[in-house]
């Protein structure tokens, strides 16, 4: 009657096994570190940068405990936090010497002391939130004059399309800053042209001047569309960031925005600080633009003259300029997809671009027009650009699918397809402030924390020893294994356990021992009423099953609103306290109850139980 299958004690052997190797890991902590990263596609963390790191700290006079490559960073272990800061002061001074165009990335970082055999079978400890572990807090920018020069970019080249498709002529189109002006030599074209303009563009204010022998109309965009770009570019910005650590793989990041042109970023538990840094900092947005191939402009070129009016000078990955026209044709919010590949035809790395419907259309309709010209991809990374190639028009290209490639690593078209892919940034954005939370501030939380636990559990497994004899003992094993399968489930998931989840395991203890009590107290009932041990140990646990499903069920729905519609620390509290009712259905029933079969199962003339006092009326 009260016996287990064989395979039913394997499943608790393997929970035990997987609970205990996946909650290893966080017994053996971290320790403060120096990840070095690069900044720049052209600069490389290699084993150069490793001898130079290891020259620097020698004559630092730091010793470091651990110092290896790890995929495209450098790691640096030390044991203190004291030599941890002086280590990357001395490594920041040694590989940025210009801090205003930096090749790397040094940051602090936390390590865990984990063993390789455990790293290698993917057991990692979980993750703790700024106000546990520290992690990194970030303040950003948006520059806002920049968005309202790029819709006025936009619109101008709306305009010009619009104006030539209405066959009205004029003498030019120029923008300074955020205003469009557009020149007429007759009064009647001004105003054939400003009608058609308020038609279609109901974003700009306009006002006509004469100009000389010719006529001004001069346009900038009204007050009300600019605070909609303004907060369109803070709104897509935030969506961009999502994005691009959602890439990264950051457990429960915290983006908002922090009044009108600031959005603030934390990563807590973060473990690949510089890489975060990296890609948070990096505004890599796309454009598509045609190259001017004039006398003037090759001479330019050359540097032996000045550039062509409209035009401006970039550099290609090898050095070599390239005079491109200032109109841009397409940019990265034409994109709905950027994944890294090989050319067909060379074999070298490639990213492959698929475009929008309107980005194709464009494209479509520019690579027709301009057969035998060249036409420049150029990548913006912190304000400057680069070309990333300048290829000639062979024919016209439809389908919306577009190539890059040109002297670039197989790890330089993975990072470009995941910027591009993540997203592009409606306007850059700048990191004001950067503040790295150590571990020592979250050491006293740690500390109230655990012994909340501790003293909870060791309160409740007291009172249960006490009151219900053996079934009390086996409880409180039970109750262990719950919190065991809780630590690894959150480790397995790397989750990020904040105060409020210590908090929800706290209670997750008290309830999960409700369900103890209930079979407890179904057992006592049965013995009460005359049946026997053995009897009265299969009913209690038979019919105090669905009282534990109703009652955990009914929990488990309103965890799952916190889950739904919280934020922040509510969602922390929610993630913990929904899998601790999980845990606790699986080990106050299914455990319990195989150490109760385990014990009286096989005692055939069964006369008692240990269970405390049956009180009988």
């Amino acid at each position: 009657m009260n016996r287990y299958a064989i395979w039913k004690y394997v499943v608790l052997g393997v929970a035990l096994f997987l609970g205990a190797f996946y909650t290893l890991p966080n017994f053996y902590g971290e320790s403060p570190a120096v990840q070095i990263s690069a900044a720049k596609a052209t600069a490389k963390v290699d084993l150069a940068v490793q001898s130079k790191v290891e020259a620097t700290l020698k004559a630092a006079g730091l010793t470091p405990e651990i110092l290896a490559l790890d995929g495209g960073s450098l790691k640096v272990r030390f044991d203190s936090t004291d030599a941890q800061i002086k280590a990357k002061d001395a490594i920041q001074q040694a590989l940025v010497p210009d801090a205003s165009d930096p090749s790397y990335v040094v940051a602090l970082n936390l390590l865990a002391r984990s063993p390789a055999w455990l790293s290698a079978m993917h057991a990692a400890p979980m993750y703790l939130g700024l106000d546990l572990r520290g992690g990194v807090h970030f303040m950003l920018q948006v520059d806002m004059a920049a968005a309202l020069n790029k819709k006025a970019e936009s619109l101008a080249g709306d305009i010009r399309s619009t104006l030539r498709e209405k066959n009205i002529r004029h003498s030019g189109i120029s923008r300074e800053g955020q205003k469009i002006e557009v020149r007429f030599r007759d009064m009647p074209t001004l105003e054939s042209a400003q009608r058609t303009i308020q038609e279609q563009f109901a974003d700009l204010q306009m006002a006509s001047t004469p100009d000389g022998a010719e006529f001004k109309l001069s346009a900038v965009i009204n007050p009300v569309a600019s605070r909609r770009v303004q907060e369109q570019a803070i709104k897509q910005n935030i969506t961009t960031l999502h994005n691009r650590i959602n890439e990264l793989g950051v457990a429960e990041p915290v983006i908002q925005q922090q009044g009108t042109d600031r959005i603030v970023v934390q990563l807590p538990g973060v473990q690949d600080t510089a890489k975060a840094k990296d890609i948070l900092g990096r505004t890599a947005t796309l454009e598509i633009r045609m190259v001017d191939d004039s006398a003037e402009a090759r001479s330019a070129e050359n540097g032996n003259g000045a550039v062509p009016f409209g035009t401006e000078r970039f550099l290609e990955r090898n050095g070599q300029a390239v005079i491109v026209k200032k109109q841009v044709i397409l940019t990265g919010e034409n994109l709905t997809d950027a994944q890294p590949g090989f050319d067909s035809q060379t074999q070298e790395a490639a990213v492959h671009l698929t475009l929008d419907a309107k980005g194709a259309r464009i494209f479509k309709d520019v690579t027709r027009e301009s057969v035998g010209k060249r036409m420049a991809i150029l990548l913006f990374e912190k304000g400057r650009g680069e070309v990333v190639t300048a290829p000639v028009i062979r024919s016209e290209i439809g389908g919306g699918r577009v190539q890059i490639s040109g002297r670039m690593t197989t790890v330089e078209a993975n990072d470009t397809a995941l910027l591009l892919r993540a997203g592009s940034l409606a306007a850059p954005m700048e990191i004001i402030e950067e503040r790295t939370i150590g571990p020592s501030l979250g050491a006293e939380n740690i500390a109230k924390g655990f012994n909340s636990v501790t003293w909870g559990f060791v309160a409740v497994t007291a009172f249960m020893c006490v009151y219900y004899m053996l079934f009390g003992v086996i409880s409180s094993v039970a109750l262990a294994v719950n919190l065991l399968l809780l630590v690894a489930v959150l480790s397995m998931l790397q989750a990020t356990l904040t105060l409020p989840g210590m908090a929800a395991m706290a209670l997750v203890l008290g309830m999960a021992i409700d369900a103890n009590v209930l079979i407890n107290e179904r057992v006592r009932e049965e013995l009460r009423n005359g049946a026997a041990p053995q009897s009265a140990i299969h009913a209690g646990y038979d019919r105090a099953w669905a009282t534990i499903l109703d009652s955990n069920v009914t929990t488990l729905i309103a965890g799952l609103a916190l889950l739904a519609f919280g934020s922040g620390p509510v969602r922390g509290f929610a993630v913990v306290h929904c899998l601790g009712i999980l845990t606790s259905m699986f080990s106050a029933v299914f455990f319990s109850r195989g150490l109760v079969n385990l014990w009286y199962g096989r005692q055939k003339k069964l006369q008692s139980v240990s269970i405390g006092t049956v009180w009988r009326a």
